[in-house]
C-alpha cells in the first residue's frame, strides 16, 4: 500500500538524516579498515561519541549546539581537563573560546 512505503520512506529518511550528522560532525567520510568487523567498530565509535555529546548537550545548561561541542573537544582533546570543566561557561571566556575556533570556522 502507498501509506506503508510512505512510513517505509520515512523512517529511512530519519536513518539517513542521523549518519548525515555523524559524518558531518565526527568527520566519518573513509573507513580505516575493509572488513565488515573493521566498518561496524568505526560506525559504532562514532554513533558512541556522537551520542555521548549529543547527551552532553542534553545535560548542559548553555544551548550549545553538537557541533560546537564536539569542536571544544577537538581543539583540547590532549588537554587534562574535565568536561564540566570545559562544557562550562563561566570557565571559558568567549573571546579565548573563538580565538581557539576561529581556525576550525
Amino acid at each position: 500500500a502507498a501509506s506503508t512505503i510512505a512510513a517505509i520512506y520515512k523512517d529511512r529518511w530519519k536513518v539517513e538524516l542521523f549518519f548525515k550528522a555523524i559524518k558531518q560532525n565526527l568527520k566519518l567520510k573513509a573507513f580505516l579498515g575493509r572488513s565488515r568487523n573493521a566498518i561496524q567498530t568505526q560506525i559504532w565509535i562514532a554513533m558512541i561519541a556522537y551520542l555521548l555529546v549529543s547527551f552532553a548537550q542534553h545535560l548542559g545548561k548553555t544551548g550549545w549546539t553538537v557541533q560546537r561541542l564536539l569542536r571544544i573537544i577537538q581543539v583540547n582533546l590532549f588537554e587534562r581537563r574535565t568536561l564540566k570543566t570545559l562544557f562550562s561557561p563561566d570557565k571559558i571566556p568567549i573571546k579565548q573560546e573563538e580565538a581557539h575556533l576561529s581556525f576550525l570556522l
